[in-house]
C-alpha cells in the first residue's frame, strides 16, 4: 500500500475515486431536496427528515480525505456545492415558470422545493464552510495521530464540521423569523443527532476505508497540503 505526500504529488487514475465523489453529491442533493421540507417525530424527538441522510456526506467527506488527501476531497466538496447551487437555480427558474391552467400542482411543488433565498442562501454557506472544516482536521488529525485510530478523526472531525454547518445554518436560515430560544433548541438538537448517527455507523466508515485503501493502494498523508479551499489543485 502506497503512503503518499504532496511533495510527490504523483498523477494517478483511481478505480473508485469518481464512484465515491458522485456517491458525495447524489446524498448531499437528495438530503437537501428530498429531506429538508419534511419534519418526523419519533417519540418524544421532533427533527427534520433530512437529518437522517446528511451526514452520510460527512461520511463521504471523511472517507475520501483519509484515503485520497485533502486536495482531492476539495475539488469533490467544490463539486457538491456547485450541484446545490445548480438545484437552487433550477427550482427557482422552475417555480417561477407560471403554470399551465390545467395543471394544479404549482402549491405542491412550492410546499417541496420552495425554499425561500435566504435558506438556499445559508444551506449553500453552511455546506460549504463545515465540510472544508471536516477535512482539514481529520486531514490534520491523521498526521499527527501517523494515521493511527482512524476513530477519532472521523468523529472527531464531524464534531467540529457539523458544529460548523449547523452555527452557520440556523442563524443564519432563521434568526429573526423563529424565536431564538428556538432557533438554538433546534441547532442543538439536530447537531447531537448528526454527530451521533455518524458515530454509530463509524464500523462501516471503517469497512469502506479499509476497501479503498486496499483497492486503490493509497493511504494519504497530508503533510505538505495547501490547505487553501479556493483552488482545484489536486
Amino acid at each position: 500500500m502506497a503512503t503518499t505526500t504532496a511533495a510527490a504529488t504523483p498523477k494517478r487514475v483511481y478505480r473508485y475515486y469518481d464512484f465515491v465523489m458522485a456517491a458525495f453529491v447524489t446524498v448531499l442533493l437528495c438530503a437537501n431536496l428530498i429531506g429538508a421540507s419534511k419534519v418526523c417525530r419519533i417519540g418524544p424527538v421532533t427533527f427534520g427528515a433530512g437529518v437522517l441522510f446528511f451526514p452520510i456526506s460527512y461520511v463521504f467527506g471523511d472517507v475520501l480525505t483519509e484515503v485520497y488527501g485533502y486536495a482531492r476531497a476539495r475539488r469533490v466538496v467544490w463539486a457538491g456545492f456547485g450541484a446545490l447551487l445548480f438545484a437552487s437555480l433550477m427550482s427557482w427558474v422552475v417555480l417561477a415558470f407560471p403554470p399551465s391552467p390545467e395543471w394544479h400542482e404549482q402549491a405542491a411543488f412550492e410546499t417541496v422545493f420552495g425554499g425561500t433565498p435566504r435558506i438556499a442562501l445559508a444551506s449553500l454557506v453552511a455546506y460549504w464552510a463545515g465540510e472544508f472544516c471536516n477535512s482539514y482536521v481529520l486531514a490534520r488529525m491523521k498526521v499527527l495521530s501517523g494515521g493511527r485510530h482512524l476513530w477519532t478523526r472521523t468523529i472527531g472531525s464531524t464534531v467540529v464540521g457539523e458544529a460548523v454547518d449547523s452555527l452557520v445554518f440556523y442563524p443564519l436560515a432563521f434568526l429573526g423569523t423563529w424565536p431564538t430560544a428556538v432557533v438554538f433548541k433546534v441547532l442543538l438538537s439536530n447537531y447531537l443527532l448528526k454527530v451521533g448517527w455518524e458515530a454509530a455507523i463509524t464500523p462501516l466508515t471503517y469497512k469502506l476505508v479499509n476497501f479503498l485503501k486496499r483497492a486503490e493502494r493509497e493511504d494519504y498523508f497530508d503533510r505538505h497540503t495547501d490547505f487553501n479551499p479556493f483552488t482545484l489543485k489536486a
